[in-house]
């Protein structure tokens, strides 16, 4: 005989049943992958032996799987097995793209907040980039910056290039956390500007000789000079994105 249910509750359906029980197993996967220590790149389990370690069933550890590998935790390799993912960011970059693409006027909004961090990070490492700049000489980032230039007077994108200099900066940078959300933000902010068409003005040349400010300044040890350049990098934007709001708003009064 079942026990009588206390009065107003009611007994939990199918579908909650089963996302409690999926929900119950990624946290069980994820306890085991702290527990034995295992790192990105590592092997998991077969599907069986996680079936009776955790003593759940086959179902449960697929539905479990599937979530954990759209949060970059588990990467499942077909004919090969699971393995300890890249532990990325990724999920944040979906979200944040997704987000954007909802409306024209969301999509400005998102882009303008990403810029805002993106400077906010700029800014926070500073200090850490001058120490470890000052006094030398970067012949590679000057040329990402010449290829920048070429690439700009031929009215061409310099995305590839862009990245690569952010990636070269920081790379020195000894804060894995403040690398990666500094990588996130850069693939959120060059997947969203294409959504919104933004033409390449001729203030893009200001972001592009910003770029070798911002190596002067550190090689200079000059803080407060970085973060001017910081500024300037960000400024041509930062005027599109402020107009393309107040078109977007505009057309909505209309």
């Amino acid at each position: 005989m079942n026990p009588a249910r206390p009065p107003g509750t009611t007994a939990p359906t199918g579908s909650t049943g089963r996302r409690k029980a999926r929900w119950s197993t990624v946290e069980e996967i994820k306890d085991y992958i702290r527990e034995h220590g295992l790192r990105p790149g590592d092997p998991l389990p077969t599907e069986n032996e996680l079936c009776e370690e955790l003593g759940v069933s086959r179902s449960s550890v697929r539905e479990a799987m599937r979530t954990l590998s759209s949060l970059d935790i588990v990467e499942v390799r077909h004919g090969h097995g699971s393995f300890v993912g890249g532990l990325s960011m990724s999920p944040l970059v979906s979200g944040l793209v997704f987000r954007g693409s909802l409306n024209r006027d969301g999509t400005f909004r998102t882009l303008r907040e990403v810029v805002q961090v993106r400077i906010a990070l700029d800014m926070a490492v500073a200090e850490e980039l001058v120490s470890t700049y000052r006094g030398t000489t970067n012949e590679d980032l000057r040329e990402l910056v010449g290829r920048m230039r070429r690439r700009s007077e031929a009215g061409e994108t310099f995305v590839e290039e862009d990245g690569e200099f952010h990636r070269a900066l920081l790379s020195q940078l000894d804060n894995t956390v403040v690398r990666q959300l500094v990588g996130a933000f850069w693939e959120v902010h060059t997947s969203v500007v294409p959504m919104l068409g933004i033409a390449t003005s001729a203030e893009i040349a200001t972001t592009v000789e910003a770029h070798g400010e911002m190596i002067d300044a550190l090689e200079a040890g000059d803080v407060p000079a970085y973060h001017e350049a910081v500024l300037r990098h960000y400024a041509p934007l930062q005027h599109a994105i402020e107009q393309g709001l107040a078109e977007t708003e505009d057309g909505t009064h209309d």
